[in-house]
């Protein structure tokens, strides 16, 4: 193991601490608010969410829109970090765009972020897996995408689960179905929308949604990148805690 890579090792034991850790007070209780907000919204309504949110996910993610990165070949491990790096801040400084000029707008504009900024996300996390070497043409490489997106967007005691789930991905992903389906995208949705909602609320409101979308935008990409980056490492290097 090169200096380097026992740097990784460090960052990433912190990084496993910190996904099975505990909600704080604040984050138990903005939980239990958000959770009785979904209690009042009618089911219909929940359902209508749920399928425009797999639509848009299965559209970006699982149809051929995506252009697969060239990566060179025979990078260390270290060079493929600094490839991630370069990625990210081009990423979040578009995403940082995207969310001041559609906050700009208040309400009008300001949900149009939402499709947009979703599709930024899993560009960056298809752009981010194939740097690190795995073909995002599989099924399964885009179902581990789909976690780690609830990885980073998710209640602490959901985000434990996946966590779980990828840290023995190997045995894990033999149980997926071949069918997606199945994926449990009413728990996807509900846990995204849960996560980002209060961030994401100022940015309805004109002009100061501007501000709002870019800071929480670019936070979110930043973010995404450090969990998606982790949850590689783990793939990629058999590190012991």
């Amino acid at each position: 193991m090169d200096l380097y890579q026992q740097q990784v090792n460090r960052e990433l034991q912190v990084w496993k601490r910190r996904m099975t850790r505990r909600a704080s007070v604040m984050n138990y209780l903005a939980t239990k608010t958000q959770q009785r907000i979904n209690r009042m919204i009618p089911e219909k309504v929940h359902r209508a969410i749920t399928v425009t949110v797999k639509q848009m996910v299965r559209g970006v993610l699982f149809g051929s829109g995506f252009i697969i990165p060239k990566v060179e070949p025979g990078l260390s491990f270290e060079e493929k970090e600094d490839a991630v790096r370069r990625k990210v801040e081009t990423y979040k400084h578009t995403a940082a765009v995207e969310g001041g000029l559609t906050g700009l707008g208040g309400i009008l504009t300001g949900l149009a972020d939402f499709p947009l900024l979703l599709g930024i996300k899993l560009k960056l996390l298809f752009d981010i897996a194939t740097i690190y070497g795995y073909d995002v043409n599989e099924y399964k490489e885009r179902v581990f995408i789909l976690h780690i997106f609830q990885l980073a967007f998710s209640s602490a005691a959901h985000r434990k689960k996946i966590f779980s789930e990828i840290s023995n991905w190997t045995e894990y992903s033999k149980t997926i179905p071949e069918d997606i389906h199945q994926f449990d995208w009413r728990t996807f949705q509900q846990e995204y929308r849960d996560h980002i909602d209060l961030a994401k609320m100022a940015q309805l409101l004109p002009f100061v949604g501007a501000v709002v979308g870019y800071v929480v935008n670019y936070k979110l990409i930043l973010k995404l990148a450090d969990t998606a980056m982790n949850a590689y490492r783990m793939r990629s290097l058999q590190f012991t805690s």
